[in-house]
């Protein structure tokens, strides 16, 4: 029995519990689906058959639309669960009426491994997506571009996977379906290239990444001749790239070429200098470590004149949302807490407290802003105890451990009186790891009546997978220790830092 066959076994077997259960819909997450295309039905041999066959047809056709309406309202209002079931119904009801090896079906079922893909549900979501994809390749063929988005949606569904390398290929193979069908410098490309160097760099191949980021840009660039401003998206989405990549000079000259474009297209005090001015100046928190120590406390107070413009402009525009004041402000003084300039960053916020102490939009903001320590500067944390965990196997294979972080935060942002423990105790690579990450991070500080106080009792959980092998490997290890001596234990540190 192909894999097909099952699911589809599985899908009206849902759909019985459902129908018992309620007559409501879900349907395509695309606007043209299975209800834009009523097929009818052929005549059978008497005229009350086929006439009461034409009946069923309509009632259902009628039903999949209704439930069509109510899986999009449902998924506008991200109600997702309900949109789940929804999706479900539309599946068995799309199938009953135009088969299960249909474009119908196909689509019924890229909206329901969409559902499941935001809803986490990855394995459920790779599946639905892989047979969307076999059914458009029975009834068309491998190179038909209805392909791309089952294709684009299974790499995704692959990297909440945790497999980056198969979500490699499947946007590899969307991405060469628009070249054949759009021609090699479309830009319906340019979504999939960032989704494939999203998979290139989780795979630890940052160049590649980078020549993939340098495609796109090239192919923007080719389609906004002569119109610089319609570049900065692209431009903004490329310097995040750069920065997720570690090219922090390139991040900066990127940010550089953004405000240049601005300040000539729209002047130099134009309100949208705001967020590249802030982004350039944030770039200064990441350095290049081969550097002195010297050198790298200039580069990070280099930000300051970035941080101070951004603000400037903000203050001196009259129609600016109060938001955009705020943040800017705020910037600033993470800044000099950054830099350790307290007298300086305690005045700025004092005049955001001011500011946010209005009505309950204010004070909401105020409250998610200021009224807990925010961390300034993160890097990613390992998720595997092993190389190459992220190509090795799914999660579900999987055994997962916990590194947990008590610690408090200074009124002057710098972590204090921090402690970790392993679960299981003997991952202490992977708990240095964390310890030393959570131990450099700088934080806006909690503020209170326009004050930074201190905040204690603060905890951090990061999740990670081991094989059981990579376990007895290491309490192997242990034994000799345990044997001859007390060994250190693992599991608790303690620092004041």
């Amino acid at each position: 029995m192909t894999k097909l066959l099952k699911f589809f076994l599985f899908a009206f077997a849902i759909a019985a519990i459902a129908d018992a259960a309620a007559q409501q819909g879900d349907g395509d997450d695309e606007a043209a689906g299975p209800l834009d295309q009523v097929v009818p039905v052929a005549d059978d041999e008497t005229a009350d058959v086929g006439e009461a066959a034409e009946i069923d047809e309509r009632d259902l056709a009628t039903q999949l639309a209704e439930e069509f309406d109510r899986y999009r309202r449902l998924v506008a209002e991200d109600v997702m669960d309900e949109a789940d079931a929804s999706a479900k119904r539309i599946v068995e009801m799309v199938i009953r009426l135009h088969g299960p090896q249909s474009l119908e079906a196909s689509k019924a079922l890229n909206n329901l491994a969409l559902v499941q893909s935001r809803n986490g549900q990855y394995d459920a979501a790779v599946q639905n997506f892989e047979s969307a994809v076999e059914i458009i390749e029975t009834v068309e063929d491998r190179l038909t571009d209805k392909l791309v988005n089952p294709l684009t949606g299974l790499g995704s569904a692959q990297l909440g996977n945790g497999r980056p390398d198969l979500a490699k290929e499947a946007f590899s193979r969307a991405r060469h379906i628009t070249h054949v069908n759009e021609g090699p410098h479309n830009l319906q490309q340019v979504e999939i290239i960032e989704a494939l160097a999203q998979a290139t760099l989780m795979t630890g191949d940052a160049e590649g990444a980078r020549e993939l980021l340098d495609r796109m840009h090239a192919l923007n660039v080719r389609h906004f001749a002569g119109d610089e401003l319609a570049l900065i998206p692209s431009l903004m989405r490329r310097a995040g790239w750069q920065h997720a990549a570690r090219y922090y000079n390139d991040e900066r000259a990127t940010y550089r070429r953004i405000i240049r474009i601005m300040e000539q297209k729209l002047g130099k005090e134009d309100p949208q200098l705001i967020l590249p001015l802030s982004k350039l100046g944030e770039s200064y928190y990441f350095i290049d470590l081969s550097q002195s120590e010297l050198q790298q406390r200039g580069m990070v107070s280099t930000g300051e004149i970035y941080f101070k413009r951004a603000m400037r402009i903000a203050e001196s525009s009259p129609d600016i949302d109060w938001r955009e004041l705020v943040q800017a402000k705020l910037a600033l003084a993470d800044h000099y807490v950054y830099i350790q300039s307290m007298n300086r960053a305690r005045g700025l916020y004092t005049e955001v407290w001011d500011l946010l102490s209005g009505d309950d939009e204010r004070l909401a903001m105020r409250d998610d802003v200021m009224g807990r320590p925010v961390a300034l500067v993160e890097e990613p944390i390992p998720k595997y105890a092993f190389k190459g965990g992220d190509k090795a196997m799914s999660d579900a294979q999987l055994l997962t451990g916990t590194i947990r972080v008590d610690y408090t935060v200074s009124s002057r942002g710098r972590v204090r009186n921090l402690r970790t423990e392993a679960i299981p105790a003997e991952f202490t690579d992977m708990q240095r790891m964390v310890h030393r990450e959570i131990r450099q991070r700088v934080f806006r500080p909690k503020i209170s009546d326009g004050r930074a106080i201190e905040s204690d009792n603060l905890v951090f959980e990061h999740k990670f997978f081991y094989r059981q092998a990579d376990l007895e490997k290491l309490i192997e290890e242990n034994e000799p220790a345990e044997e001859n001596e007390p060994a250190e234990e693992p599991s608790s540190q303690a620092t004041e830092t």
